[in-house]
């Protein structure tokens, strides 16, 4: 009986995938979708504000539905910050935080896609991204949850013990893997500023900006996790993040229609 080794012919057959160079292997990724636009439903900025912040929004997308492939994506908000400060309490492991935080911005999306259901808005899980081409082929408006499937295998973090890759962090990598330029994130601010504006009415607004910039200036608060910012430095398509206040009307649409309006954080 022979222990010979059988091998298929490639690049990185015989490779340990752990040398150096197994990651400088070159490789001209395909955009999958770069026309769908990839957009984010704050949980805390607009969910938890009810109908008031939720249903002009929901108005604008359905108004855009026709002319566009919408990608909706929810976040959790104070409801999933209450998880995270229980499960912290109990000395839960940052991988059953992550677990545990991600059931929140599904129900937003299960709401979400109640909502819009006149409108063809469909509730998609993870496993059924694959499906994207169909649901738009229908004009659907497919609906999931931001949080990426990590889960349980959450990276250990720097500090403390809170997920790092939350709903921001899904939806810039959703748009990554579609090939998409730009994410849109509908928050209740008119973007970035030096400091958070609630608290600090002195702060500066920031209407564009490189990454590699932002993160030199190490800001205290930002408003995008800042792991987000860290992949925009080495992005291969969406190299343009969009924070827009769905609060104001008429800033959505405008931001679907490729304006840079808010603040355009981009790769450098």
């Amino acid at each position: 009986m022979s222990l010979e080794r059988r091998t298929i012919e490639s690049p990185l057959a015989n490779s340990t995938l752990t040398h150096s160079q197994a990651s400088t292997f070159s490789y001209d990724p395909v955009a999958l979708m770069p026309d769908v636009k990839v957009l984010k439903v704050g949980g805390q900025s607009v969910m938890d504000r009810g109908r008031a912040a939720l249903f002009p929004i929901l108005d604008e997308l359905a108004a855009a539905k026709d002319k566009y492939k919408l990608l909706l994506c929810c976040g959790g908000g104070t409801r999933a910050r209450h998880v995270y400060a229980v499960a912290s309490d109990l000395e839960l492991p940052t991988g059953l935080l992550a677990a545990l935080g991600g059931y929140v911005p599904r129900q937003n999306a299960r709401m979400l896609q109640m909502l819009l259901a006149r409108h063809g808005g469909i509730f998609m899980l993870h496993d059924d991204f694959e499906k994207l081409p169909l649901y738009f082929r229908l004009g659907c408006i497919p609906i999931m949850t931001g949080m990426p499937p990590f889960g349980y295998w959450e990276k250990p973090t720097e500090n403390g013990r809170i997920p790092q890759h939350r709903t921001d962090a899904g939806v810039f990598l959703s748009a990554e893997v579609l090939g998409v330029k730009r994410a849109i994130f509908i928050k209740d601010e008119d973007g970035l500023y030096t400091d958070d504006p609630k608290k600090n009415p002195s702060a500066t607004h920031i209407p564009k900006i490189g990454a590699r910039e932002l993160l030199k200036r190490d800001l205290v608060d930002l408003v995008l996790e800042r792991v987000v910012i860290e992949y925009l430095t080495r992005a291969r398509f969406c190299h343009e993040l969009q924070i827009v206040n769905g609060l104001t009307r008429g800033m959505v649409t405008r931001a679907l229609e490729g304006e840079d309006v808010g603040t355009i954080i981009y790769k450098d």
